[in-house]
């Protein structure tokens, strides 16, 4: 099962082949029986090779930026016809529109099922949901302020235990102290 994770990184690689332009955006969650290399396959073609170079960037700049992840490797940027970037749990895919046609990634992958952008957003949301449903529970809003007077009232006793009057050594009164005036003289002689 992929993780939530790399179908975040999935749709926010989608997300920039849409603004890009990108024409006819597939993902295709693949079969783990059989393909072990990777869990989706994200195909995409621009009209030209200049609109792949620049899906294939915008890709790679939006997933550097928001995710801090960068692909295992690119293949196929020099001639741009069929741009490739393995992001290990997902392939982009960029295609001309001609060499889609002729390679059929899906035709190849029958047993893959075609998910839409949409689908991929409810799995995330369902995988969210599940953990947040796993985590342990936080007290509740009712239980915070009687857990916050059982702290309060410690506070106000030990502050108040260092506020009492601390018992003093009696000083020698001023009667028995020499004033200092006539220290004063004493020195200038």
């Amino acid at each position: 099962m992929p993780s939530t994770e790399s179908r975040q990184l999935l749709l926010a690689a989608a997300a920039a082949s849409e603004d890009k332009k990108a024409e006819d955006i597939r993902i295709l969650a693949l079969d783990p029986a059989e393909s072990g290399l990777t869990d989706y396959f994200l195909i995409a073609n621009g009209t030209n090779e200049r609109q792949n170079l620049a899906i294939a960037d915008e890709i790679e700049l939006r997933l550097k930026r928001d995710f801090a992840t960068y692909p295992n490797s690119v293949e196929g940027r020099r001639q741009a016809e069929w741009i490739l970037m393995d992001y290990v749990d997902f392939i982009v895919h960029i295609f001309s529109a001609e060499k889609r046609a002729f390679y059929g990634l899906e035709r190849l992958r029958k047993s893959a099922t075609s998910l839409s952008i949409a689908d991929l957003n409810a799995e995330i949301k369902s995988a969210i949901a599940a953990t947040r449903a796993k985590a342990p529970k936080k007290p509740s809003a009712a239980a915070k302020p009687a857990a916050a007077k059982a702290v309060k009232s410690t506070r106000s006793t030990k502050t108040a235990a260092r506020k009492a009057p601390a018992r003093r050594a009696l000083k020698p009164s001023s009667a028995s102290r020499p004033k200092s005036s006539s220290l004063k003289k004493t020195k200038k002689h």
